[in-house]
């Protein structure tokens, strides 16, 4: 397994996530991810089978025990048929010796078994950690993926925003708003020259009565002036 390996290049995926025209980290990491779960898979699959060989080390390994039991029993119960004169002398030496190699060999086989059981025990135990690693692994690069997307993204916002605000130029924005003016200002001189206009289009007639207006109102101020010198009144009058 290259599990250091896929560490290793998640890594660099993430440290390297600033730098310019390099591969996408966000791929890679998610790439570094399925590395990790193929890996995962692969040593999930490797513990079953050793585990299984495990089992059955075990299982032979009691199976041998039992055995070199049972020869002990024969050997001895064929001593005690001799003994009590069932069987002969000679026969039940045999049989008893022919028992005690039986027994002899599956001890050694209970050794040997022990060994292997020993050995395979010890790989499960090697490969229970390696997948809690590698699980442990892939939820810690999952949480760094949405960390690392949410990041990106407020990344590109933030760059398009000073993308956009750099390429506002002030002198620009200063133009327009002397154009802006300019344009108030014309529109407020054609105003005028209208209003001059609609004053040298009156005739005679409308001059001479704005002025005899302007005089009519002139003559009732006078009069109302008079009075009040004279002390004379809406109510005198009356």
């Amino acid at each position: 397994m290259n599990i250091f390996k896929r560490l290793f290049r998640i890594g660099q995926a993430e440290a390297h996530s600033a730098i310019n025209k390099m591969e996408d980290p966000i791929k890679m990491t998610e790439q570094g991810i399925r590395d990790l779960k193929d890996d995962l898979e692969k040593s999930i699959e490797s513990l079953a089978q050793i585990k299984a060989l495990a089992i059955r080390s075990r299982n032979e390994l009691e199976n041998y025990k039992l055995k070199a039991e049972d020869y002990q029993q024969k050997a001895m119960l064929i001593l005690q048929k001799a003994k009590k004169g069932e069987i002969e002398a000679s026969e039940a030496d045999r049989l008893a010796k022919q028992a005690l190699v039986k027994k002899e060999e599956n001890i050694q086989e209970v050794n040997r078994t022990k060994l292997e059981s020993d050995k395979l025990d010890a790989s499960v135990t090697k490969l229970e950690k390696s997948v809690q690693e590698i699980k442990n692994n892939i939820q810690k690069w999952e949480n760094e993926l949405k960390t690392l997307k949410a990041r990106v993204k407020v990344s590109k916002a933030t760059k398009n925003l000073n993308q956009q605000m750099a390429e506002l130029d002030s002198s620009s924005t200063v133009s327009m708003l002397e154009q802006m003016k300019d344009k108030v200002a014309q529109e407020e001189a054609l105003a005028d020259a209208y209003g001059d206009l609609a004053n040298s289009t009156k005739t005679i007639d409308d001059e001479l009565n704005d002025a005899v207006v302007e005089t009519n109102n002139n003559a009732e101020d006078d009069l109302a002036k008079l009075k009040k010198q004279l002390g004379l009144n809406d109510k005198n009058e009356g």
